[in-house]
């Protein structure tokens, strides 16, 4: 009786998401687990081992063929596979049908929406706009969402533009940081001031010394966790005033 060949280097995989990457004239592959690339891109998920059906790289998933040793190497050079896997997913296009891309790219466009109204404010009126406005406004400066992009990178990318189309500004949050000198020191001090974005004012009272800075938003986390850690708890953080900035899950 015959037997079936089937070569050695085609490896059949169903219900994937393919990840594509031309490099060095060739186009390289990997398969995913649905729903899980865009949660690599944005930091949701870290285990790569859940977002990888195999750490095979194919040079084409649908057919089953594995990419060669020596097109790896001229396009990657000495990387491992699961380097070269998670260059693919940060770099490289998801295959998607039309009707995936929409209900992925609608969703991508709704949290940056929502990322850019908790971020910025009008600076004429130290008021957020609405999402309806910053969702409008995005659609007329022709925005379009970088499927090779995570939410993060989106936003920022959506914020640059919308500088050049309407008064719009990162909001800001005034914060007083307090701390004695034994505690932490000028090494403390000056790893405060770096996550700044002004110092507005200085001083020292006996001891202690007492910083007045407007930050970003999202380094409010940062601030009060550097604190605690290198003062055993001792600091003390105290928001002056929100003003323009929402409350939210600062993303940034």
């Amino acid at each position: 009786m015959s037997k079936i060949f089937t070569p050695t280097n085609q490896i059949r995989l169903t219900n994937v998401a393919i990840v594509r990457l031309k490099k060095a004239g060739k186009r390289f592959e990997i398969a995913c687990y649905k729903n899980k690339v865009l949660s690599w891109r944005n930091n949701s998920e870290k285990d790569i081992d859940e977002v990888l059906q195999t750490h095979t790289i194919f040079t084409n998933v649908s057919k089953g063929q594995a990419a060669k040793k020596d097109e790896l190497q001229k396009a990657f050079g000495a990387k491992d596979e699961t380097e070269i896997c998670k260059e693919i997913l940060s770099k490289g296009e998801l295959q998607v049908s039309e009707k995936e891309r929409q209900s992925v790219l609608d969703s991508q466009l709704n949290s940056i929406v929502n990322g850019v109204a908790a971020l910025c404010v009008n600076p004429e009126t130290r008021r957020p706009y609405s999402a309806t406005i910053i969702e409008k406004s995005l659609k007329d400066a022709h925005f379009s969402v970088k499927m090779n992009k995570n939410t993060k990178q989106n936003t920022l990318e959506a914020i640059k533009m919308l500088r050049e189309h309407m008064p719009i500004e990162r909001s800001r949050m005034k914060l007083r940081v307090s701390f004695a000198g034994k505690e932490g020191g000028g090494k403390l001090k000056d790893s405060v001031i770096k996550l700044a974005n002004t110092v507005e004012h200085e001083e020292w009272e006996e001891a202690t010394l007492h910083l007045t800075l407007l930050i970003d938003p999202g380094q409010y986390r940062v601030i009060d966790e550097l604190v605690r850690n290198e003062t055993k708890g001792k600091g003390l953080l105290e928001l002056l005033e929100l003003k323009e900035v929402v409350e939210s899950d600062e993303l940034f």
